[in-house]
């Protein structure tokens, strides 16, 4: 591990921690965008408390958006959520060109920052990682970087994560989804950049390694569920963290048992918030999974 990098003072204002909602986009049953329910969705959120929405990530669907579409997505969040919580705009793409304008597009709807996937299938190598992100950071908005290899088959090394949050005053904070509780402290070890999990069920060990929040699949159904693990951590009172983690574990892990987003768009009609359709190739959750997500969800007191 390379030696910790000289910290350094950021000039952003803007500080992401608690629970952040990787918000899906809801369809209806044409394979439209269902604009209503997005807003309801966006309202919902913030009528419960969230600390933060996230639109266009994995969990929206943004692959199977058009540039019109992920456009308008983020428009319509930021519209609604009119100043009261931070938008962080998903807009990686395996292009930098594109990852470039789909930023600008963000920067220009008012967005609050933005989340950046590695490039995904053409998997370069550390150097163009860096020039990738180089790139995109020159648009002068805060960039959350967003390293989840199972997705992009490419890792981001600390070193590499250190060396964008100390070159550039607007990375901010990365989203760490390799799993890693060794990778998580290796970021924290070498510099001061905000690290947020990846993954609800590991909310809570790396928080207590210095990370500060999440950016959640769960808090789509319940921001407060989330909360419940979020606040009491960044209080340092990780007995109570610890005691809502284990409480919520099993619905954490039921959200994978297919691939996101399909069980908690299945999960989320069950509450009524929006519907189970997605666009191709995701395909709806299955009856089975529907059944063991309605009794993991009342087991959670989601459902009755």
């Amino acid at each position: 591990m390379s030696e910790p990098a000289q910290k350094k003072a950021k000039t952003s204002q803007l500080k992401l921690q608690g629970a952040m909602t990787a918000i899906v986009t809801p369809f209806n049953e044409k394979g439209e965008v269902d604009w209503e329910k997005l807003r309801s969705c966006v309202k919902y959120q913030i009528d419960e408390g969230i600390d933060g929405l996230v639109p266009v990530g994995t969990t929206g669907e943004c692959p199977t958006l058009s540039h019109d579409e992920h456009d308008r997505v983020i428009a319509e969040t930021v519209k609604v959520a009119a100043g009261r919580v931070p938008v962080i705009a998903g807009t990686g793409s395996n292009s930098t060109d594109e990852a470039v304008r789909l930023t600008q597009a963000a920067k220009e709807s008012g967005a609050d920052a933005c989340l950046v996937v590695n490039p995904y299938y053409n998997k370069p190598c550390q150097t163009g990682l860096y020039a990738h992100f180089a790139k995109i950071a020159a648009v002068g908005i805060p960039i959350v970087l967003y390293n989840i290899p199972g997705r992009t088959g490419i890792n981001m090394s600390p070193d590499t994560v250190a060396k964008l949050y100390n070159d550039f005053d607007n990375v901010i904070a990365i989203k760490e989804a390799t799993g890693s509780l060794d990778q998580a402290s290796e970021i924290l070890a070498l510099c001061d950049i905000t690290v947020l999990s990846g993954d609800d069920s590991l909310t809570l060990p790396l928080m207590s390694v210095g990370a500060k929040g999440v950016i959640s699949v769960m808090s789509n159904c319940s921001p407060k569920l989330v909360k419940a693990i979020t606040e009491p951590a960044l209080k340092g009172d990780f007995a109570a963290a610890r005691a809502a983690h284990l409480k919520s574990f099993k619905l954490f892990k039921s959200m994978f048992i297919e691939t996101n987003p399909q069980p908690i768009k299945m999960a989320m009609s069950l509450m009524g918030l929006c519907g189970p359709d997605l666009r191709l190739p995701m395909v709806t959750a299955t009856d089975e999974t529907k059944e063991i997500l309605r009794k993991s969800m009342t087991e959670a007191g989601l459902l009755k």
